[in-house]
């Protein structure tokens, strides 16, 4: 009567927690026991780093994984409460730390920890999430996965693993989810799952689908080790309902007895065997060109089948002969079950102190178990318990056991083989398809030139009988308005020899009338009118200068004086803002007529390159070759138009421009000083100018998008000198590049403040002002975008914040933990090590070396998962000179080097 209230209760629980997460360092001290678990990084997190293909390609390397244990206590039963009703139990669970408390006494107890603990309450489906999931999850991802239970009998094993949950779908155990899972995850048409159940009877191995199999051997493949059943009867099933028949018929056939303990106490070890197959694609080896440039071909998909076995251990209840009064037959098959759970935890003691022995052949349910305990599987054990203190020697010996488990350090690998009949069978759809195509395509084709054919043969027809007809039509009016031609010179002709006398004798008076003037007379008469009217003009300002002077001299006039005098003025300052706008409009056309100078000088290289008779038809062709062997030649020619700018029109006028109040001339105006500022040469001038001031000026002041975009343009050119770097903090320009951060959203934009702040993060003496003035939190701001070329800058500008905090720790002007860390970056640089642009991989990877120099920061790297990148940077970098750098500082670091042996990574 033990369990029959457990296996039918239906306890629930609404919370559910992921099992990826990291172990805890240690188990805690006992007055009485000491359990040490050698800490390492949970299986789902080294599984989630990145995809199973990227582990499958590395050989015979695999991922270690540790074997996780969870406990579950089970309530009181019946006889329980009424036997043990003025007893406390023999546990206490602390489940938010993961701990056990296992009472002697009442003033002594030993604690326990575990990597889940499930108190009474605990649902099935928050069972199944923190212990099988996990393991589900990677089956299909082409792991080997194990889920078992092991326990006292009567403490539940049976109804957390086979429930079918046909009463009540809430109680439904971990077989039946993790079928679920699968069938919701696989493809029916390419993919294929089958099952095996048996069970393990007085040391046979029994088929549960065909009874009649009842001697099923194990056979051991002697090249790869690998164990299997070949003999079992294999079911592919296709959906759920299928599956949960095969449980019925196994559940059926599986043998239980009543005892003391369980009135359905089974007297067997159940596995079953979840075959799963997947087609994956997988691309083959990348081509490199011959000249070593980088790759740049790869050769098509080929077709994986990842082959993955689940298996669920429903292991017999370990039990005292007499607490359980079992005798006869039923002591018999007590001893079976007592020996292979003693071989099991032989096997697991041995595992967990790296014995060189590790006697797996003692028992058939340690040669099953061979690749979940040491093997290749990713396994999870859950080990039941229950509360009686009449039974406190039994849960601790099922405590020790998963204490020990926990020590077991598996392998995981993934199985693929080339799926070769997937793939000709796939080429020959394709082939057939292909033939198909082209025969419709051949016809249509024939069928559309015989169509055009036809139409240009009518057309043509057409044509001809339209230009006959217009022919004749044509020649018909010519003929006509010949005739008429004809009719009217014959009357002209005639009407002018009648007038022939007259006209001539009015010409002769008409031409001896017209005076006759020498074009030389007509220039001298200009020049007259040009030399009268220069002596007015001279003459008009002699007037005007002495009626100044005279308006000096004499009193302001009255009022209507000064509405004269009010009046001029305002057609002075009129005639001012006109000169201006003017002037802002010669400026602006010289650097344009520069620009369109240098944009077909540029053409006419390109066009010259090109040849003469197609010129339009060869830039294409010639743009290669001017990038080439000319970009110098051309560079230069845009720096001489940029200087030419700067001597006709002085750098003055052009700041001046800076604050016009046409928004067309201060875009262009901001643009001629970014150009100059790229100069050198011209940064010093434009600072002692105030052309500093005035960029800054326009970053607070003006909204307009594209004005911010090129003025931190500027400022970033301005900023590359060291000597501007300080003016620009004392101006307060880093928290105006913050602000213009939090408020752009354009890339370009966006960019050219990262890069001005990466300048700015190169200087040693700017490093706790950059971070008071907000410049790494504007840095990890910016990423938002996610612009490869933004996150290029963002990069940049934490390498070279990184490294003058290297130079300035070990040059002993700093001292404490980076910066950076405590401004949160650490996360970000971890997840972007492994970036696939070139540009932020680099930064990034050099940041990291920079860091991991200095003891201080160790710890917080090795927390964040950044010695995983720092190991990866050591053997895969492609420059040398960091791949050097990661060696040295793993080798110098003795933090690094004692949790690499912790972890068993290895390093040359």
């Amino acid at each position: 009567m033990a369990s029959n209230a457990y296996r039918n209760g239906a306890h629930r629980g609404n919370s559910s927690m992921k099992l990826d997460r990291q172990l805890p360092p240690a188990n805690l001290k006992s007055s009485s026991f000491k359990s040490r678990v050698p800490p390492s990084q949970s299986p789902g997190s080294a599984l989630r780093r990145s995809s199973p293909a990227s582990f499958a390609s590395k050989g015979n390397d695999g991922v270690p994984g540790r074997v996780r244990v969870a406990v579950r206590l089970r309530p009181r039963n019946v006889e329980e409460l009424a036997a043990d009703a003025d007893f406390a139990d023999c546990v206490e669970l602390l489940p938010e730390l993961k701990r056990l408390k296992l009472r002697k006494n009442n003033w002594d107890s030993d604690t326990y920890e575990f990597d889940e603990v499930l108190t009474e309450f605990a649902s099935q489906k928050r069972v199944y999430e923190v212990v099988a999931k996990p393991v589900v999850e990677s089956v299909l991802d082409g792991y080997n996965g194990t889920v078992m239970a092991y326990g006292q009998t009567g403490t539940g094993k049976t109804f957390t693993l086979g429930r079918l949950g046909e009463e009540d779908t809430s109680d439904r155990g971990i077989m039946v989810r993790s079928m679920e899972d699968i069938f919701a995850d696989i493809s029916p048409e390419t993919d294929s799952v089958s099952v095996s159940y048996l069970q393990l009877y007085m040391e046979a191995i029994q088929d549960l689908l065909d009874p009649a199999n009842d001697n099923i051997p194990i056979v051991e493949d002697p090249k790869t080790g690998d164990v299997s059943v070949p003999g079992a009867t294999l079911v592919e099933i296709r959906d759920q309902q299928s599956f949960m028949e095969l449980l019925r018929i196994g559940e059926a056939h599986r043998i239980a007895a009543n005892t003391k303990l369980n009135t359905e106490s089974s007297r067997s070890h159940a596995i079953l065997m979840v075959h799963v197959k997947r087609s994956v694609m997988g691309r083959e080896d990348i081509i490199s060109s011959e000249n070593g440039d980088p790759p740049h071909l790869a050769k098509p998909f080929k077709s994986l089948v990842r082959k993955s076995k689940l298996v669920v251990v429903d292991l017999a209840g370990s039990e005292r002969i007499h607490k359980s009064g079992s005798e006869g037959h039923m002591l018999e098959e007590a001893k079976a079950i007592n020996l292979s759970l003693s071989a099991l935890g032989k096997c697991i003691n041995a595992l967990a102190e790296n014995s060189p022995h590790v006697p797996v052949r003692d028992s058939k349910l340690t040669r099953l178990l061979k690749d979940s305990f040491g093997g290749t599987a990713r396994t999870s054990l859950i080990v039941t318990i229950g509360p009686s203190p009449r039974h406190r020697g039994e849960t601790a010996s099922t405590i020790l056991f998963g204490q020990r488990a926990m020590k077991v350090e598996n392998m995981l690998r993934i199985k693929e083989e080339f799926d070769y009949k997937s793939l000709s069978r796939r080429l020959e759809v394709q082939l057939d398809k292909l033939i198909a195509e082209n025969e419709r395509q051949q016809k249509a084709f024939e069928d559309e030139v015989e169509r055009i054919n036809v139409e240009a043969q009518n057309r043509i027809s057409e044509v001809e009988r339209s230009f006959a007809d217009a022919l004749e039509k044509e020649r018909l009016k010519c003929q006509m308005d010949y005739m008429e031609s004809v009719k009217q010179l014959e009357e002209k002709l005639v009407f002018n020899q009648q007038k022939h006398d007259c006209d001539g004798f009015t010409d002769d008076k008409c031409i001896l009338q017209v005076p006759r003037f020498s074009v030389s007379e007509e220039v001298v008469e200009i020049r007259k009118l040009l030399e009268n009217e220069t002596n007015l003009r001279k003459v008009a300002e002699e007037e005007v200068k002495n009626l100044r002077s005279q308006l000096g001299q004499h009193p302001p006039l009255a009022a209507g004086g000064d509405a004269e005098m009010l009046k001029l003025r305002k057609i002075l300052e009129d005639e001012a803002r006109q000169k201006k706008k003017l002037e802002e409009e010669i400026i602006i056309l010289r650097s344009q007529l520069l620009q369109l100078s240098f944009e077909a000088d540029q053409m006419k290289m390109c066009l010259d390159r090109g040849g003469t008779g197609n010129a339009f038809a060869g830039l294409d062709s010639s743009m290669s070759p001017v990038r080439h062997s000319q970009l110098k030649d051309l560079g230069n020619g845009q720096k001489a138009s940029i200087a030419t700018l700067f001597e006709q029109v002085g750098l003055q006028k052009i700041l001046t421009l800076l604050e016009s109040e046409d928004a067309n001339v201060r875009i262009h105006a901001v643009k001629v000083v970014a150009n100059l500022a790229a100069e050198e040469a011209n940064q010093k001038k434009i600072v002692e100018a105030g052309g500093l001031s005035s960029l800054l000026m326009l970053l607070r002041s003006f909204e307009d998008e594209t004005v911010r975009r090129v003025a931190a343009g500027a400022i970033a050119n301005l900023a590359m000198n060291e000597a501007n770097q300080e003016l620009i903090m004392t101006q307060g320009g880093i928290s105006l590049l913050s602000m213009t951060a939090a408020d752009a959203e354009d890339p370009q934009t966006l960019r050219m403040v990262a890069g001005a702040i990466a300048n700015l993060c190169g200087n040693d003496k700017l490093q706790m002002k950059l971070r008071s003035e907000g410049g790494i939190k504007a840095l990890l701001g910016i990423v938002r975008c996610g612009h490869p070329d933004v996150l290029s800058q963002v990069a940049r500008g934490i390498a070279n914040f990184a490294k003058c905090e290297s130079r300035c720790s070990t040059q002993g002007t700093k001292s404490g933990r980076s910066l950076l860390i405590d401004e949160g970056v650490l996360p970000w640089i971890v997840q972007n090590a492994n970036s696939e642009a070139p540009p932020i991989r680099r930064h990034i990877e050099l940041a990291l070396c920079h860091l991991a120099q200095h003891e201080v920061n160790a710890r917080d790297m090795i927390s964040g998962g950044a010695l995983w990148e720092l190991v990866r940077i050591s053997h895969d970098c492609s420059r040398e000179d960091i791949k050097s750098l990661a060696r040295r500082t793993l080798s110098s670091s003795p933090a690094f080097r004692s949790e690499m042996r912790r972890l068993r990574m290895e390093f040359d």
